[in-house]
């Protein structure tokens, strides 16, 4: 059954594990090397839980940025862009033969391409979904998202790139706004009723420290 995104998904960082921790194949140990064996898989899941931890916030603006590589196109990864199309298929993998694992159906929504392959493109949103899209689907317009990490607080715009510039509006949980320009700590974001400063790490769509003129 496919499903259909119509607004983000609740961030589930639990899912977030990259590919190295993974689970050790049991080995049969005898003698003293049983002590040593039981001492290293102590250390391997005392190793695991922490990763749990220090990637709980992964999905979140609120971490630095990975170092960033070039893709077969030639641009950076990881990178974000958003959401081309009113109605987008995510498949299972990168062609049309592979299951489509769920729908986009709001355009402008951002998300972060972390793998390319031929004209697919693997992307992550803001829940830490993944899936692959059509390259031709993307725009390289960068879209700020008020996501729920921060338990339903709204996101304030201030007049100025300052806590202590006057409050412009709050922008609740879903919200998309245009990034015009970000200094590495403050983003101007434009949205459909409102204009301001926000706080880049608040923000899904623009990386911490990123600049954006």
């Amino acid at each position: 059954m496919v499903s259909y995104r119509t607004t983000p998904r609740l961030a589930r960082p639990s899912n977030q594990l990259p590919d190295f921790v993974r689970s050790r194949r049991g080995f049969v140990v005898s003698g003293l090397c049983l002590t040593a064996a039981i001492l290293v898989m102590a250390g391997l899941s005392m190793r695991s839980s922490a990763a749990n931890e220090s990637l709980a916030g992964d999905i979140t603006a609120s971490l630095t940025a990975p170092p960033e590589q070039l893709g077969p196109s030639g641009l950076p990864l990881p990178r974000f862009v958003t959401i081309k199309a009113g109605k987008v298929n995510v498949r299972k993998g990168p062609s049309s033969d592979h299951e489509v694992a769920w729908v986009f159906q709001r355009k402008g929504m951002p998300v972060e391409i972390t793998l390319e392959f031929e004209n697919w493109r693997k992307i992550r949103d803001s829940e830490g979904g993944e899936g692959w899209i059509l390259q031709s689907m993307l725009s390289g317009k960068r879209n700020a998202l008020v996501a729920d990490w921060a338990k339903n607080k709204a996101v304030v715009l201030h007049d100025g790139a300052s806590e202590k510039s006057a409050a412009v509006a709050k922008l609740s949980v879903g919200v998309i706004g245009e990034i015009q320009s970000c200094n590495g700590k403050w983003c101007y974001v434009v949205t459909a009723d409102y204009e301001g400063y926000a706080k880049q790490n608040q923000l899904w769509g623009i990386y911490p420290d990123e600049r954006l003129d």
